[in-house]
């Protein structure tokens, strides 16, 4: 008889503990044995002062840098160790970060309500119909495209300054109509509320500790952004180098985002194609490569206007500025793909299964298409648009200039 290797079951030796305003009081009979019988316990200064009461051991304070407390938590691997955090641990909390070098079968969790969970309940709001955006360490220009009309946000805040620069950001939006709530220490004996339109500004005194309910008003569509590709020509600052709507429109659609994919955006003009990229999805990510310092700068202002502030610009020139770059899901080139090595770079560097899209308006790029459709494959497509313009005193129809659009995809590694 052969022997089998046996699997031995790990004992958790890190316990994350969620603990909420009203203490060690809210805590699980579980919990709080935990607590009292560890050795060694992490936490904010707020979280250590809630559970002072139970805690016997040995105490640390997220230090700063953050990362210095992580590293004292893992050197204790197979010692008994609790950290504490805000109510669910893996809900913008400590947790994801631990779990990236912390096995599951390693932790235990033992979460509380999150404030989103206390929030949705104390406004009567159903919390799956609710869009969660955290400001902690994050642009407030990241909300823009969860501005919904009739939609509902809850908004984590940074500090008790949050409420006031949120309401006068969303005024500037032509937003004012929206109702806010700002909702402090949830869960303990000194909660509050306070509810007011954006116009007429957040009160004073607020608590550091406090998150925000937001209702867009229904009649705002005319200050939100679509949903769809193709966004107004007008939403752009640009310089005449823009991806027209329509054929912006196209190219996402030959693009075909898809959650948490990278996209290269090569001649990156106004910054268009990998705005709206991004805004497909908040788990998209794209590179938008511009040779030009002035362009480079007004796509950083465009993507930060329209609420994608994480898009990564870099001034250089094809096919240079492309190396030391992760490897791309998807490329789009909208300028000098008949420039010696930008096609061949790009296709070298494509992911497997990868999609790339070139529009060539020009007929020594459109020579270039046809020469790398023979190579790779993919399919040509030339689009066409016509505006009407007047002309006198009546209107006909201007055709702009065609583009002549090259679609592959990098056949898959098996």
């Amino acid at each position: 008889m052969t022997n089998q290797p046996q699997h031995v079951p790990q004992t958790p030796w890190l316990t994350l503990i969620g603990i909420g305003e009203d203490g060690v009081e809210g805590l699980s009979a579980v919990a709080c044995a935990i607590l009292a019988q560890a050795d060694f316990v992490v936490g904010g200064a707020r979280h250590l002062e809630l559970a002072a009461p139970l805690v016997q051991g040995k105490t640390l304070a997220w230090p700063i840098p953050f990362e210095r407390g992580i590293d004292a938590i893992l050197a204790r691997k197979g010692l008994p160790t609790v950290v504490l955090a805000s109510g669910n641990p893996f809900f913008f909390g400590v947790g994801s970060t631990l779990a990236r070098s912390v096995p599951p079968q390693e932790m235990l969790c033992l979460p509380a309500p999150s404030s989103v969970a206390l929030a949705c309940s104390r406004l009567g709001w159903a919390e799956q119909e609710c869009r969660v955006v955290s400001f902690c360490g994050r642009p407030i220009e990241q909300l823009y495209p969860a501005l919904q009309p009739s939609g509902r946000i809850i908004v984590l805040s940074a500090d008790e300054n949050t409420p006031h620069v949120l309401a006068n950001w969303l005024v500037s939006k032509g937003l004012g109509a929206t109702r806010c709530h700002v909702l402090e220490r949830l869960g303990g004996p000194h909660e509050a509320m306070h509810s007011f339109y954006a116009h007429e500004g957040a009160p004073d005194k607020l608590q550091r500790l406090n998150l925000i309910g937001l209702e867009i008003d229904a009649q705002s569509a005319s200050h939100t952004l679509p949903l769809t590709n193709g966004l107004p020509d007008t939403c752009f600052e640009h310089d005449g180098q823009l991806t027209k709507r329509e054929i912006r429109a196209v190219t996402l659609s030959s693009l075909a985002p898809r959650a948490g994919e990278l996209l290269w955006d090569i001649g990156g003009g106004a910054g268009s194609i990998s705005i709206e990229w991004m805004l497909a999805s908040p788990a998209c990510r794209a590179v938008c490569i511009e040779a030009q310092p002035e362009r480079v700068a007004r796509i950083a202002r465009n993507a930060a206007a329209l609420g994608v502030p994480g898009l990564n610009v870099r001034q250089a020139r094809a096919p240079e500025g492309m190396e030391d770059l992760p490897k791309p899901d998807a490329i789009f080139i909208g300028g000098g793909a008949s420039r010696a090595g930008v096609l061949e770079t790009a296709w070298q560097a494509l992911k497997p299964g990868g999609r790339i899209v070139v529009n060539a308006v020009v007929a020594e790029t459109e020579a270039r298409l046809l020469r790398a459709m023979q190579e790779w494959g993919g399919t040509l497509t030339r689009i066409s648009v016509s505006r009407l313009e007047k002309i006198g005193s009546l209107h006909g129809f201007r055709p702009a200039m065609p583009v002549t659009q090259w679609v592959a995809q990098k056949p898959d590694a098996s």
